[in-house]
């Protein structure tokens, strides 16, 4: 694979830490990306929303019922009061800035979770000077639209449904396709319902075009080594400790 973003720049499939991981600590909290880091782990995922004064957290819900049992919708609820709620009783919820201070070297993979995380998050980019170690994502086409937009060339992202729905169904019709020039990976489900998506034409047809395929998200050791055997990309699981065994046992890590 050519490698066309300085994001992009491991030799071999990437390991990421979904989440942070949930090996060690609750989901999206800095005890899970520090475990996860300890590890040896260079990638890990994230979501962001916005609180209703324009905070950026790193975070999944759109609400804390889940995680911090407490009904506050993100959107609707000022930093101030959030700071105060903690994940499975023990944990703040991080901002997205903590994460890119606290370990200037990890790579992040952003999903952006809602239209009012956009600006907070393009800010947040352009004022922590980012782009080479950030990929963004997004199940809205709308939203990568925007953030492509705002951030320019110099930004990677992920293919948005569209993009994938047209990847996928020309991988068996052989239908034209031709990707945004800033999605660089499909980063998908190996199914989406009953209709496969990782498959071995999928994955062919994505790395002719230039992509990687990153897969999501994967806990069992057995599947982990299937998707490889495969020739995927990349890896995301909650399990970090089951993903980094796969790989040593490879030689990949």
């Amino acid at each position: 694979m050519v490698v066309r973003h300085p994001y992009l720049d491991n030799t071999s499939p990437i390991a990421f830490a979904h989440r942070g991981g949930t090996s060690a600590a609750p989901e999206n909290t800095l005890r899970a990306f520090d475990d996860a880091v300890t590890l040896g782990y260079r990638y890990v995922e994230t979501d962001v929303h916005s609180t209703r004064d324009g905070r950026l957290v790193a975070f999944h819900d759109n609400d804390l019922q889940r995680t911090c049992g407490k009904p506050w919708r993100i959107e609707e609820t000022d930093w101030s009061t959030l700071s105060t709620a903690r994940i499975d009783g023990t944990d703040p919820i991080p901002l997205l800035e903590d994460l890119l201070t606290s370990w200037p070297n990890l790579r992040i993979n952003i999903d952006c979770k809602s239209d009012a995380a956009m600006q907070p998050l393009i800010d947040t980019i352009r004022r922590t000077h980012c782009l080479d170690r950030i990929c963004v994502g997004s199940f809205s086409d709308k939203r990568l639209r925007h953030i492509r937009s705002e951030l320019g060339t110099g930004l990677c992202t992920s293919m948005g449904p569209q993009e994938v729905i047209r990847l996928v169904l020309g991988s068996t019709t052989g239908i034209p396709f031709s990707p945004s020039r800033h999605a660089l990976i499909a980063q998908v489900p190996v199914r989406q319902g009953p209709i496969p998506v990782v498959t071995h034409r999928s994955i062919a047809r994505a790395h002719r075009l230039g992509l990687q395929i990153h897969v999501w998200t994967i806990d069992d050791p057995l599947q982990i080594g299937q998707l490889l055997d495969m020739g995927v990309d990349g890896v995301m699981s909650d399990d970090t400790r089951a993903l980094k065994d796969v790989f040593v046992a490879r030689h990949l890590w």
